[in-house]
């Protein structure tokens, strides 16, 4: 069985920086990731830009089908999902045990990960990361009907 290929991003605030770059190289080299784009923040201006405006414009790149997955990264990880849950279509979730990470995918359909840096370890959050990418989610499975409700709600109550 051939495995999916993604198209990712990363980003994080500054509180997630030292993560974002860990991760930012194992996911560059995974066979499974066609190429990544890093969001930012940078070291050369780490305080350029709040977790909010990271996770929107992640999220948007995934709701606009530019990216198939995102990782975000910030102190605990809450903030960076909230922001990308603001935007239309996007499931974002924290994640800081492996089930979690697999349920994110096959009960959840969540296309963005969302990571704390001041909560987990660094090597804990690359097998999270690693494991995440191995799952995709089974439009046939029992869950299909339960993220139905979600996107269905959401369309509905769209402006």
């Amino acid at each position: 069985m051939t495995a999916k290929h993604w198209r990712m991003a990363i980003g994080c605030d500054v509180a997630g920086l030292q993560y974002k770059e860990i991760l930012l190289a194992d996911l560059e080299k995974d066979d499974r990731v066609d190429w990544v784009r890093d969001l930012g923040v940078h070291a050369s201006d780490p305080e350029s830009e709040s977790y909010g405006e990271v996770g929107i414009r992640l999220a948007e790149l995934v709701a606009a089908g530019e990216i198939d997955r995102g990782v975000l990264v910030c102190g605990t990880g809450i903030g960076m999902a909230i922001s990308a849950n603001k935007v239309h279509g996007v499931r974002a979730t924290v994640v800081h045990d492996s089930f979690s990470a697999e349920r994110s995918i096959l009960s959840n359909n969540c296309q963005v990960l969302s990571l704390g840096q001041r909560v987990i370890g660094p090597e804990l959050a690359r097998r999270l990361v690693r494991e995440w990418l191995g799952y995709e989610f089974d439009s046939s499975s029992p869950s299909n009907d339960k993220v139905v409700v979600i996107t269905d709600y959401e369309e509905r109550s769209r402006c």
